[in-house]
């Protein structure tokens, strides 16, 4: 091993690089969904197509969840900083692209750029805090982490409305972040100075490919599917049974390769393999829930988007409070479990109070119901992460972290485009009912009519319209308590390991000094000690 620098053993050394790190993921999750309340209008002035419409979202999301693993895997093998600093340029340059985009075409290939950058953030900020700091010390760090990233989603759409709205343009939506971004590599660049562990890099393309691959085709299938083509249809079928043969190709390959993208050895241990699960229930938490109630708000309530992002400010705030408040418990007293158990069991009675919705919840109820879930999700994000490092070896840090973020990323994903495919086929339904109780003739496909059409509509269908949006939601969040519950199950069987008190940095050092060491009274002719191969959870 080399070092370029100790570790940092300050709190300002650690704030630091910390903030620089915290100002690129708040500008990468705020691209995520920054277009909710902005994309109607961006596809009137592109002259886009309903099905553009949801592609600018998914584009983004769908390439940060296919590339997650292979940062992740990376972040193991080659410097963590310069990682930083690529995933940063990579988004910084796909918005500045998406803002000067002439066509929608094009805004949604460099919406995917984005999305590479995203990929690389939401994995690696986590992977460099866990270098920097222990266990049992990296709750209280958490906390701001948590808030950034359930905050930032959250925050977007309210951002994107006042941006639409005033003289700036929606342009704007996507340049917003660029001077975040630049101002993060500066101070990355100046304060984040990590120990450099070498040793040799051996990257499995195909693992990655296939990954890549199987993860684009099923979530393309379940983007398009209900819409392009019938669930039921030759290319459904072809193209489900096409990304299951990918995945059992990629498992086989992560088998049998010397260092794979995500190490199967890692669903050997408990932890990772049920925070995993419980991590697919909060993606749909924070994509699902600030995608869907800016169309709450918007469609079945008539408010504006600045209006719209400001009615989600109960779940940002339970969200920021719960992730600080119980990221500086957890420091305290080195108990995790509790919180996380906590929070799926708050989360899904959100949902659950959700689920009740309709076109005339009075909205004080609504905030109610906003605060339960924000406040359960803040629990939940960080510390499921902060569960599955304190148990894996520290050389696969990286590697398991990245893997907890795809799963969540890959269940908001799923979530948004499921979910979606849930609330058209409801609205149709409930439109064709309300249009025959009014003596309207109803069209046979359902009404079709998005946010942008509303206005243009007789007052009695607009009505209908609305009255459908707004019953159909609560069937979305049903559906969405229902996986919340799956998590929170998961949750209630992970055993709690007391926490660890080193570093990922200072444990790699003592275990490479320690093998040193061994080999030198072996008598052993090695002058470059490796690790031990990681066969299960860490024990310091």
């Amino acid at each position: 091993m080399s070092e370029t620098a100790p570790a940092p053993t300050t709190r300002r050394q650690v704030l630091l690089p910390l903030s620089g790190l915290l100002l690129a993921m708040f500008s990468a999750f705020l691209s995520s969904t920054i277009v909710s309340n902005a994309l109607p209008t961006i596809i009137a002035d592109l002259d886009g197509s309903q099905r553009q419409y949801t592609w600018v979202v998914v584009a983004t999301l769908l390439a940060s969840t296919a590339t997650t693993p292979l940062w992740g895997k990376t972040a193991d093998l080659v410097d963590k900083k310069v990682l930083v600093q690529v995933a940063t340029l990579v988004f910084t340059v796909g918005s500045v692209g998406a803002g000067l985009a002439p066509s929608v075409e094009l805004l949604i290939a460099w919406r995917a750029v984005q999305g590479l950058g995203l990929g690389g953030l939401q994995a690696l900020v986590i992977i460099v805090v866990a270098a920097m700091i222990s266990p049992r010390e990296r709750g209280r760090y958490m906390g701001p982490i948590g808030a950034v990233m359930s905050v930032a989603p959250v925050v977007g759409p309210l951002l994107g409305g006042v941006i639409v709205d005033s003289p700036l343009g929606w342009r704007w939506c996507f340049f917003v972040g660029v001077p975040l971004s630049l101002a993060s590599l500066l101070l990355v660049q100046r304060t984040l100075h990590l120990p450099l562990v070498r040793r040799p890099v051996r990257i499995d393309y195909l693992g990655a490919a296939l990954i890549v691959a199987a993860v684009s085709d099923l979530l393309v299938w379940v983007t398009l599917a209900g819409d392009s083509f019938a669930w039921g249809s030759a290319t459904s079928w072809a193209m489900g049974l096409g990304g299951l043969a990918l995945v059992g190709l990629a498992v086989l390959a992560e088998s049998r390769a010397a260092e794979p993208v995500i190490p199967l050895r890692l669903f050997r241990d408990r932890t990772t393999t049920l925070a995993t699960l419980a991590s697919i229930a909060v993606g749909v938490a924070m994509f699902g829930g600030s995608v869907f109630l800016g169309q709450y708000f918007q469609v079945a309530r008539g408010y504006s988007p600045t209006a719209a992002g400001l009615l989600s400010l109960p779940m940002v705030l339970g969200s920021t409070v719960s992730s600080v408040v119980s990221g500086q418990l957890i420091s305290r007293t080195g108990r995790w479990k509790v919180f996380l158990v906590l929070g799926g069991t708050l989360m899904t009675a959100g949902f659950g109070l959700l689920a009740t919705l309709d076109h005339e919840t009075p909205m004080g109820l609504v905030f109610v119901y906003l605060a339960l879930l924000g406040t359960g999700m803040g629990m939940m994000m960080q510390n499921l992460v902060l569960a599955v490092q304190n148990t894996v070896h520290p050389s696969d840090l990286g590697t398991a972290s990245s893997t907890v973020s795809f799963f969540r990323s890959l269940g908001g994903t799923v979530g948004v485009s499921v979910l979606g495919v849930v609330l058209a086929d409801r609205v149709a339904v409930l439109v064709r009912e309300g249009l025959v109780a009014i003596g309207v003739d109803a069209p046979a496909g359902g009404a079709g009519v998005g946010i942008g059409g509303l206005e243009e509509l007789p007052a009695p269908v607009e009505e209908v319209v609305r009255a459908a949006y707004g019953d159909a939601t609560g069937r979305i969040f049903f559906v969405a308590a229902v996986l919340a519950v799956l998590g929170l199950l998961a949750i209630l069987c992970i055993r709690e390991v007391p926490l660890r008190t080193l570093t990922g940095a200072e444990q790699l050092a003592e275990e490479q000094a320690a093998a040193a060491a061994a080999e030198a009274g072996a008598g052993g002719t090695e002058t470059s000690p490796r690790l031990p191969e990681p066969v299960g959870p860490a024990r310091r």
